[in-house]
């Protein structure tokens, strides 16, 4: 079996996303778009040329099947995925009242993702691929997406698969304190750690950036790499801690799926066996791409427009080691 990039899994929901900036009471037209953390990677990945498996069970109902037709349509392979009756497809709605300030309402609770159970895992594609991607958000979703993480964790890891793991830390689906014991759980096993701050003080219960690296690091050969907003980011190995200054901004349009696309740039760095400078800066520029667009793929950039994008700004950015 030919060697796949990266294989991910997770719910993706249908997101109705209003072009005005007013309150959803006021909201006649909902433009239809789709977003979830591990799709939003797994399309990143395509755009910037990696092949890419992407795994979910959906609903068998339009919304289901138009989000497996967009997803195949970016290039992504979704010939894993599954439909069911027995639950419909998630919603949500981005209510933005201007670029800073969103509220995102969700209707999830019992969809068909979270019915998603180990056996139904696409293992030879897990065995086969380089890299596994996992994000916090599906185990939060119900036990057997727990346990269908774990079993793919260990699947990856009889088979030499490179695991990065993104905490993607959702309060609204489960308490700090059993996030804490999981995502740290599931960051034991992974090789490569993509935490916000904020997520990063809860799994390890520092506050200062290099404290909380050097948590989650312990005594392993993680690479530990925190994503800090505009501050940019903190790489931190066992041979190496430097920032990397985000890309400076005129206009933020929608910040969500900027964390998804700074993952799809770590992960494309890797697999191309960059520096790990070179690799953390062009995830700064994915994600400042993405909050330059409404919607979470629509801003996902492909190789050519990451490197315009960076040569553009590029003499003003510098690592501080």
């Amino acid at each position: 079996m030919k060697k796949l990039d990266v294989f991910t899994f997770g719910e993706t929901m249908i997101l109705f996303q209003p072009v005005q900036m007013l309150p959803l009471e006021y909201i006649h037209d909902y433009p239809r778009k789709i977003g979830g953390a591990e799709s939003n990677v797994a399309i990143g990945l395509a755009r910037l040329g990696h092949s890419v498996k992407w795994f979910s069970k959906l609903g068998d109902d339009p919304f289901g099947h138009y989000i497996k037709k967009t997803i195949r349509g970016e290039g992504v392979d979704t010939s894993s995925c599954i439909f069911t009756p027995q639950a419909p497809t998630g919603l949500f709605f981005k209510e933005q009242l201007s670029p800073e300030d969103l509220n995102i309402y969700y209707y999830r609770k019992g969809s068909a993702a979270s019915l998603i159970e180990p056996k139904e895992l696409d293992e030879e594609s897990i065995a086969s691929a380089k890299v596994l991607h996992i994000s916090g958000i599906t185990p939060a979703l119900s036990m057997t997406n727990y346990q269908t993480v774990l079993r793919a964790i260990d699947i990856a890891k009889k088979n030499n698969t490179m695991i990065v793991f993104d905490p993607n830390f959702r309060s609204k689906l489960w308490s700090e304190e059993k996030a804490k014991k999981v995502l740290n759980e599931i960051a034991e096993n992974a090789d490569v750690l993509l935490p916000g701050l904020a997520e990063g003080q809860l799994m390890t219960g520092e506050t200062e950036v290099e404290a909380v690296a050097r948590k989650l690091l312990g005594n392993t050969n993680k690479i530990i790499i925190l994503k800090l907003g505009s501050q940019g980011a903190y790489l931190h190995t066992k041979e190496e801690k430097f920032f990397v200054e985000a890309f400076s901004l005129k206009q933020i349009v929608d910040p969500v799926g900027a964390g998804d696309g700074f993952a799809a740039g770590i992960i494309s760095g890797i697999l191309r066996k960059e520096p790990m400078y070179q690799v953390i800066r062009r995830a700064n520029a994915i994600g400042a791409m993405v909050v330059g667009v409404k919607g979470d793929i629509e801003g996902l950039p492909t190789s050519s427009a990451v490197e315009h994008f960076m040569g553009q700004l590029g003499n003003e950015q510098d690592v501080k080691r």
